[in-house]
């Protein structure tokens, strides 16, 4: 950062100004951040492109049905046989059903299982594509409380579309305090553990808090003014994104002013070098992570291309806070802050002695040892991925636990040949419906209604058995689809919800293969540009990658064999890979640029180790920080953000404590200036061995 700017931001009276700026535009923004969580569409026929056929056949459905008409599914079991009462109770329940709010046909049933133990009643709802979907728990609520009063210890459970996205949207409400409070309680734990002041973690979360309300806000102004798509998913990631990031920028911030504050008597100046020294660190680091996230622009998936701009709006906001305010804010306050371990003008900085002055003298004789053993090891880890089955989750496999409508789904499995509650649309041209209903009839495939006519096309609607959103469902949509597209002048699209996930699997597949290489090629270019080379870049990068695969097969024998997942959410690869690359890139940018500084005077092998000896701890802490603001989103009661904070977590630590301090310094100190090839820091003479030992020598003789 231009010294001059950086004097701007904390200079004696220019201080006060930033800090002004700020609460006015906290004052301002704050409304809008609050109706963010209001503005989520977690439909999932939405998240797809307009180029899908089932969006495509959801287009056209409209002239014949309700497109936004959803069942609810009231399942009725008693083990031993439904009695009597038991089945008049369900008739007139289905006689109260179409009372409820928003019913939008003829309620159907009671339905009986062939074996007598299970009845099902569907009740179709209108369900608004902006807000109903908010809404579902309290429907939910009011047929619940229909179907369970005078139950008689008969089993009563609610399932179906309905059902299933209620308790979707119950997960989801509790995102705001769940994820915030719990996010920034681990990061006050490892703030106090880092800073050891009961005073100086309130300055970095005050900082975080104020960037996350600003993203919040502007955001909120795109989903309402271009529509942009955020859902459940991108809104609870931008807040560990914007806290964690965040956190990690003003950690070392606050590790370089702290140095500064050793080397300057006056605060301000002190903090004018940090900002000169450490900002173009931390923009790098945080325009990588920007253009890594636009990347996800490029997807098919209008909810992975929504996350993009989503994520980046929160680093852009994290990078302004902590390099505008969290300064302002430090210098305001003085010294003391840092108290009881107040670092004083001309005290002895003890990142030279500490712990990772100590790995790297252990690394330094023996560098191409210690990084074959690692690589051996993190690829060790990559044969896990073998058990990573990356596939849609179906209903019963979508939730940590056992909610209402997952119990709804097992039943209707066990009891139910068909499933009548998602239907599966065949829309075709109306000279070719009936050859299309013997193709569909004689492959299983029976009509499940009337056909509906509408001038020259006609809608067909069959069922298909099994849970509608499990691998088996999505043969069968497969199947149909391959009978219909072979029928000559049928112009046929096959749409409904299982056609839709099965469509949202598929982008997914797409936008991995095209989304992964953009990625890698836009840090490449970033890690070039920043250290002038092109050696140390692809390293970097070779690294990331084995470190992704690592984490992601570690993952996997951890869902698999520990938590007892069934399989991983189709986006998870992907999500994982940008969110590793693009946030774990920052710590191998923070070494490096470190490094960097320190070979101009040092030569490369002892800049690496003295590089090491300054950023260790700091970037362990911001390791901690976001792999523990990750894990947070473990605490959702939903398979895929469980999975996407795990990996992401574990990811982040094997970046931050093994391919950043063992890897990346043991291939720094084995290449030496090669590594700068082809800039001229290559040059620049080398420590010998020797040397380097001797300096290690004297500092452990200074240290006694």
């Amino acid at each position: 950062m231009d010294r001059r700017l950086a004097a701007l931001v904390c200079g004696r009276r220019s201080k006060y100004a930033v800090l002004v700026i700020w609460v006015v535009a906290l004052v301002a923004l704050g409304p809008l951040a609050g109706k963010l969580s209001g503005a989520q569409d977690n439909q999932t026929s939405s998240w797809l492109p307009a180029s899908a056929e089932s969006t495509k056949a959801y287009d056209q459905l409209g002239a014949f049905v309700d497109r936004n008409s959803i069942p609810a599914i009231v399942v009725y079991h008693r083990d031993g046989g439904l009695t009597a009462a038991d089945r008049a109770k369900a008739a007139a329940d289905a006689a109260a059903y179409k009372n409820t709010p928003h019913v939008a046909g003829p309620v159907v049933g009671p339905i009986p299982s062939e074996d007598g133990t299970t009845l099902q009643t569907l009740i179709p709802l209108h369900i608004d594509p902006k807000s109903g979907w908010n809404d579902l728990p309290k429907t939910a609520d009011q047929i619940r409380a229909t179907a369970t009063e005078g139950a008689h210890g008969m089993g009563v459970h609610l399932g179906g579309p309905v059902g299933f996205g209620a308790d979707q949207a119950d997960a989801f409400s509790g995102i705001d305090g769940t994820l915030l409070f719990g996010t920034l309680g681990v990061v006050i734990l490892i703030l106090l553990l880092t800073y050891r002041s009961p005073v100086l973690w309130v300055l970095p979360i005050l900082s975080a808090g104020v960037a996350l309300t600003a993203a919040q806000a502007f955001i909120y102004l795109l989903v309402d003014h271009t529509g942009l798509t955020v859902n459940g998913q991108s809104y609870g990631i931008l807040t560990v994104l914007v806290i964690g990031a965040g956190t990690d920028y003003a950690l070392l911030l606050v590790a370089r002013y702290r140095e500064e504050l050793r080397r300057h008597e006056d605060r301000h100046e002190a903090m004018a070098f940090a900002l000169h020294r450490s900002g173009p660190a931390i923009l790098a680091s945080g325009s990588t992570v920007i253009l890594g996230m636009l990347c996800l622009l490029a997807a098919q998936m209008n909810s992975t291309k929504g996350l993009g701009p989503v994520a980046a709006l929160g680093i852009v906001f994290a990078l302004l806070a902590m390099l505008t305010l969290l300064p302002a804010l430090l210098v305001t306050v003085g010294r003391w802050v840092f108290w009881p371990r107040r670092p004083t003008y001309g005290s002895a900085e003890p990142t030279q002695s500490g712990l990772w002055s100590r790995v790297g003298g252990f690394i330094r004789p023996r560098p191409r040892t210690v990084w074959l053993v690692t690589v051996g090891v993190l690829l060790l880890c990559t044969a896990g991925l073998t058990q990573l089955h990356s596939h849609s989750l179906s209903t019963t496999q979508s939730f940590t636990g056992n909610p209402d409508s997952v119990t709804a789904s097992k039943i209707l499995q066990s009891h139910y040949r068909s499933n009548a509650s998602d239907p599966v649309y065949v829309l075709v041209d109306s000279a070719r419906s009936d050859a299309v209903t013997q193709r569909l009839s004689a492959a299983g495939f029976a009509p499940a209604a009337k056909p509906i006519v509408r001038g020259d096309r006609t809608l067909l609607q069959t069922s298909i058995s099994g849970d509608p959103y499990s691998a088996e469902a999505f043969d069968q949509i497969a199947q149909v689809r391959g009978i219909v597209h072979g029928i000559p002048r049928a112009d046929p699209l096959v749409g409904g919800n299982t056609a839709t996930t099965y469509d949202v699997q598929h982008a997914t597949d797409h936008d991995s293969r095209v989304i992964i290489p953009l990625t890698l090629l836009v840090v490449l270019a970033v890690l070039a540009v920043l250290l002038r080379a092109l050696v140390a870049p692809v390293l970097l990068i070779l690294t990331v990658i084995l470190s992704f695969g690592a984490a992601l097969g570690l993952s996997s024998l951890v869902f698999h064999f520990v938590f007892g997942f069934a399989g991983t959410d189709p986006s998870l690869p992907l999500f994982v890979f940008v969110f590793l690359v693009a946030l774990g890139i920052d710590y191998n940018i923070f070494l490096m640029t470190r490094v960097r500084e320190e070979a101009r005077q040092h030569g490369t092998r002892r800049g690496a180790i003295v590089g090491l000896s300054a950023t260790g701890g700091v970037i362990t802490s911001a390791g901690l920080v976001l792999a523990s603001t990750f894990a947070v989103l473990g605490t959702l009661p939903l398979v895929a953000f469980a999975e996407i904070g795990f990996a992401v977590a574990l990811g982040v630590l094997l970046d931050t404590i093994v391919v950043r301090a063992v890897l990346v310094t043991a291939l720094t100190l084995d290449i030496g200036p090669k590594i700068w090839w082809p800039g001229t820091l290559r040059h620049v003479p080398d420590a010998t061995d020797e040397q380097i030992a001797s300096d290690a020598e004297a500092e452990a003789a200074a240290r006694v």
